[in-house]
């Protein structure tokens, strides 16, 4: 491995010259295939740290996909339901635990995932290489990879697809360092282990914490732990559902994350896998359409002349009635927030989304409004102390 890799450019084509490289020691990443970015190598090493955490709290093999420095989805290698199987898009293919953690990430925002940037707990097999081979993507960072699973991946992109192979016994050193407008920033790493431990301080009425829901506010903690400020994480059955990252309000990234998990599970209505596409129809248009068809805009977007683009006839819309009740039957999500909610608000547009459990630091000034609210729904909510800002 070397010391330094010469990159082509930085955040942005203007940005120049460009590198990685180690101050002390050898880069712990080899480049396979490809000529990684910048922000390639900055989604490779940030997918990386959430996923081998992932794999350390549940020992199960963990997948991600990243954009711009943000999971647009996360997950662990649970078998996956016909109709996720469907919704994925991976009905018929061999699924090993590892492609289906892959399939469930990729999955549950395609749109966002779109052009994503992937991470595997574990070594790629060729199962999961046959799911990215179908997919518009960026590169691929594990810490090993079959032979046939390479032949696959070096077959995308004309050959230029980025896949990069790290160590995955490297030690990062404990002191970190960055530059911001020729000012050094010094931290220690944020080293916060997240286990089952942090959920035992139950502050509502409703202390009844199932196992699933254990496991679950530990994946949306973890993928917290490497989202864009403020963030918050609903999860479900093992898999981020909707994430919101980014937002200067704690309220809209629960709206828009609640907006993400809605439509995940919107996409498992039967009208909605039972859509009647085009034979021909591409992918990415695919899932566009989904998403406008789900949307409160698809009599206006797909209007006469536009539908026909996509559709052999054209499917009535879903009713806004239609879509509450089947949302209504959406149960058992958990919440994870990356600092405390400092109103009731998020709890109750969490509510609308099918949460049951949530896990955040707690410490505001009207702790009690969010527990009342939480009670008022028969919510469990654990205060694990722990605020996991990422920047």
């Amino acid at each position: 491995m070397a010391k330094e890799l010469a990159l082509k450019y930085g955040c942005n084509p203007n940005q120049k010259p460009s590198r990685i490289f180690m101050a002390e020691g050898e880069l712990p990443v080899e480049v396979v295939n490809g000529r990684p970015g910048y922000i390639n190598f900055m989604d490779a090493f940030n997918s990386w740290q959430l996923v081998k955490e992932l794999k350390e709290a549940t020992s199960l093999p963990a997948a991600a996909s990243f954009k711009h420095v943000s999971p647009a989805g996360a997950a662990v290698g649970l078998p996956l339901t016909d109709t996720l199987k469907k919704i994925y898009f991976v009905e018929g293919m061999e699924l090993s635990p590892m492609a289906c953690a892959y399939a469930r990430a990729r999955g549950a925002d395609r749109m966002s995932s779109y052009g994503d940037w992937i991470a595997l707990s574990d070594t790629c097999d060729e199962q999961t290489a046959a799911i990215i081979a179908k997919e518009v993507s960026d590169g691929i960072i594990a810490p090993d990879y079959t032979e046939k699973a390479l032949e696959i991946l070096r077959g995308k992109r004309k050959g230029n697809y980025n896949v990069i192979k790290i160590d995955p016994n490297y030690v990062p050193r404990e002191i970190e360092r960055k530059d911001v407008f020729g000012v050094t920033f010094e931290q220690g790493r944020n080293n916060q282990k997240i286990t089952k431990e942090l959920l035992e301080n139950i502050v509502t009425e409703n202390k009844n914490m199932t196992e699933q829901a254990k496991i679950d506010l530990m994946i949306a903690l973890i993928t917290l732990k490497y989202t864009q400020s403020n963030s918050v994480c609903y999860v479900k059955d093992g898999q981020a559902i909707g994430i919101g990252a980014g937002q200067q309000s704690r309220v809209h990234c629960t709206r828009l994350a609640g907006n993400k998990a809605d439509f995940w599970w919107l996409r498992q209505h039967e009208r909605v896998l039972n859509l009647p596409f085009r034979k021909d129809i591409r992918r990415a248009d695919r899932d566009n359409t989904i998403d406008v068809y789900i949307s409160d805009d698809y009599m206006d977007v797909l209007a006469d002349g536009v539908w026909e683009q996509f559709f052999e006839v054209k499917p009535e819309p879903l009713t806004r009635e239609e879509k509450r009740a089947w949302l209504d039957q959406m149960s058992g999500v958990a919440l994870g927030s990356d600092a405390f909610f400092p109103f009731g608000d998020n709890i109750e547009r969490a509510h609308r989304s099918g949460v049951q459990f949530i896990a955040q630091p707690g410490g505001s000034i009207r702790d009690d409004n969010v527990i009342d609210t939480c009670n008022k729904y028969n919510m469990v909510m654990a205060f694990n102390g722990v605020r996991l800002f990422h920047h």
